[in-house]
C-alpha cells in the first residue's frame, strides 16, 4: 500500500509561538512565507545603506503622516509574515503596538535585492499582489534598477515600470511620492 507524505503547513500563530518559545535563535534571519520558514539572505553594506537612504527620505518626507518601517513583520495572511526592507503604513497612534501590519494597513513595500532579484520578483512580488498591496517595488541592485508593480486584480499586478539610473521613481499610488533611482543606489 502506497502513502502520499502530508505536509503540514505552519500558521503565522504557530510560527510566532515558535519564536516566542526561544525554538529560533535571537540572531536567525527568518521569514515565513506560504506556510514554510525561509533563511533570509545576509545583509551587505550595500544592501544595508539602500534600506537606510530609503527610510531616512520617507521618514522626513512622511512625518507624522505615514509611519515608516524597517525589516519588519506583515502579516499577509495566516500562512506569510514577510519582512520586507522598507514598508510605509497607513498612520496609526498606536504604531501597530498590538498587532503587525495586514495588507490593509500597507501603502508601499519595498524590497532590496542584490543576490535574490529573481526569488524576489518570481516569488515575493507575486505574494504581495496576492495580498493585495496595492504597490511594491523590487530595487534590483546588480543591474541598478527599480521595478515598481502596481494595481493587483486577482493576485497579479496589472501595472509594472521599470525605471533605470538618472531617472525618478514615481509611486503609482501615493501622491507626492518621488525618489531620485541615483540617491538610493549609489
Amino acid at each position: 500500500m502506497s502513502r502520499q507524505l502530508a505536509k503540514h503547513w505552519i500558521t503565522v500563530d504557530e510560527y510566532e509561538r515558535m519564536g516566542e518559545a526561544g525554538i529560533f535563535h535571537t540572531d536567525d534571519r527568518l521569514e515565513l512565507l506560504e506556510g514554510e520558514i525561509f533563511e533570509m539572505s545576509p545583509i551587505g553594506s550595500r544592501h544595508a545603506a539602500c534600506v537606510t537612504v530609503i527610510n531616512q527620505i520617507f521618514t522626513l518626507k512622511f512625518a507624522g503622516q505615514m509611519i515608516v518601517i524597517s525589516q519588519n513583520p506583515i502579516r499577509l495572511d495566516d500562512f506569510s509574515e514577510p519582512q520586507p526592507d522598507v514598508a510605509l503604513l497607513k498612520w496609526r497612534d498606536d504604531f501597530y503596538r498590538h498587532a503587525h501590519p495586514m495588507p490593509d494597513d500597507v501603502l508601499l513595500v519595498i524590497e532590496v535585492a542584490d543576490a535574490t532579484v529573481e526569488s524576489d520578483r518570481v516569488y515575493k512580488m507575486p505574494l504581495y499582489a496576492k495580498a493585495g498591496i496595492r504597490e511594491a517595488w523590487l530595487i534590483d541592485l546588480p543591474d541598478g534598477k527599480i521595478e515598481l508593480y502596481a494595481e493587483p486584480v486577482e493576485g497579479v499586478y496589472q501595472f509594472n515600470r521599470n525605471f533605470e539610473r538618472g531617472e525618478e521613481v514615481k509611486s503609482h499610488t501615493i501622491a507626492d511620492l518621488a525618489i531620485n533611482i541615483d540617491a538610493v543606489l549609489e
